[in-house]
């Protein structure tokens, strides 16, 4: 049998910084909220090849930088379309802030997560 009580450092070590670059991947993708990311661009803002990008989210989340910058954004702005303190704001309003410039391609993308349209969220704030 094997004695996993102790833990490989090298692989510990390995862990956290691809845990680091995540945390940091996440944080740059929230400060450039309403702004088209592209991956090389994020990729030399971490200081990061492509791949070491690449590898560490799918092994950390288990799922591409790419979808999880789309899954972030989108529920970033559900949460916007939801809170009755943002009563002024319209789909679009909230697609742009969240970097969707295509409102249908922001709508199709919505309603494969959530199984609603943006429009219904909005009439859920209101009630």
């Amino acid at each position: 049998m094997l004695d996993t009580s102790k833990t490989d450092k090298g692989t510990t070590s390995s862990f956290k910084r691809r845990q680091g670059i995540v945390a940091k991947a996440r944080d740059h993708m929230l400060a450039q909220r309403d702004q088209e990311i592209r991956m090389p661009k994020l990729c030399q803002a971490l200081n990061v090849s492509c791949r070491t990008l690449q590898y560490c989210f799918e092994n950390i989340l288990g799922i591409s930088p790419a979808h999880y910058l789309r899954i972030l954004r989108l529920n970033g702005a559900r949460r916007e379309l939801l809170d009755k303190r943002s009563n002024w704001l319209t789909v679009q309003d909230v697609a742009a802030e969240w970097g969707f410039f295509c409102p249908s391609q922001f709508a199709c993308n919505y309603r494969k997560l959530f199984f609603l349209s943006p429009n219904l969220s909005l009439k859920k704030r209101a009630s």
